[in-house]
């Protein structure tokens, strides 16, 4: 699945929120089923945090955490589109919304199912990356 890594921008619906991450142009994304996923519907992949970057909207973010407070779960505060979050299971990365990437970019994903109902065995069985 891996190639050499290319810069893709995304970002919120508005606009107010841009970001830029160096990935493959062939992303593999997770369908999670945990509370919060499940009902956001989101599918994710992610990068580690020195290759992702903010280009604007820090203050437009607002954050919810629940439960132990570890994932941060970034919203813009004016079209309510999550378009990254820091994960719990993988607090060193930052995962994005394949669907909040601009067009043309990537070129090939791979969809897996996690089990974010049981995330702590789940990451023992099979880590996610």
């Amino acid at each position: 699945m891996e190639d050499k890594k290319i810069k893709h921008f995304g970002g919120c619906h508005c606009g107010a929120v841009r970001y830029s991450a160096l990935a493959s142009s062939k992303v593999r994304v997770y369908s999670c089923n945990c509370s919060v996923c499940w009902k956001k519907q989101y599918k994710g992949f992610s990068v580690p945090d020195e290759d992702f970057e903010l280009l604007q909207g820090k203050d437009n973010l607002t954050l919810y955490t629940f439960n132990t407070g570890v994932a941060k779960h970034y919203f813009c505060k004016t079209c309510g589109v999550q378009s990254f979050y820091k994960p719990r299971s993988n607090p060193d990365r930052i995962s994005m919304n394949v669907s909040c990437i601009d067009p043309g970019t990537i070129k090939e994903i791979e969809e897996l199912q996690f089990d974010g109902v049981n995330w702590e065995e789940s990451m023992i069985k099979k880590p996610v990356t």
